[in-house]
C-alpha cells in the first residue's frame, strides 16, 4: 500500500486492464450476459451513497459515475462493460481525481473497493480470468 501512496503522489488516475501488472487491477470475467451485468452493476451503483451514477451507455457498455472523497476531492470513473460471448462478459474501471495533485492511492483504492463490492454481488458468476 506504501507503494501505491508513493505513486500517488504523482499520478492522479488507476485504470484496470487485460495486461495489467497489479493482479487486483486484472478486468473482471463473469458467467452472465453483458446485459444481465449491466443491470447488477447499475443497480448495485445507484444503491451506493457516496457514488454518483451521471451517465449510461447501454448499447457502448459505458457507465460514468462521480465519488466524493474524504478529502472532498471528485473523482470521475468509467466503467466499461463488454461482452466475451452471450453467456460471458467482462468489466473494466478507468477512475481518475479531479485537480492536479496525486490521489494518494485513492484511486486504486476506489477501484478495489468497487471490484470487490461487484464480486461479492456477483460471487455465483465470478471467473478467474479468461
Amino acid at each position: 500500500m506504501l507503494k501505491r501512496t508513493l505513486i500517488g503522489l504523482m499520478r492522479s488516475h488507476e485504470v484496470t486492464g487485460e495486461k495489467a501488472k497489479d493482479p487486483a487491477l486484472k478486468t473482471r470475467y463473469y458467467k452472465i450476459s453483458k446485459d444481465q451485468l449491466w443491470e447488477e452493476i447499475v443497480t448495485l451503483l445507484k444503491k451506493l451513497p457516496k457514488y454518483t451514477v451521471l451517465h449510461e451507455v447501454k448499447n457502448v457498455g459505458e457507465i460514468v459515475v462521480t465519488k466524493k472523497t474524504m478529502t472532498g476531492r471528485t473523482q470521475d470513473i468509467t466503467l466499461t462493460l463488454f461482452a466475451i460471448n452471450p453467456v460471458k462478459s467482462a468489466v473494466d474501471i478507468y477512475s481518475a481525481s479531479r485537480g492536479s495533485l496525486g490521489d494518494l492511492g485513492s484511486n486504486y483504492r476506489t477501484i478495489l473497493e468497487l471490484f470487490k463490492m461487484f464480486d461479492q454481488k456477483l460471487a455465483r458468476y465470478k471467473m478467474d480470468s479468461r
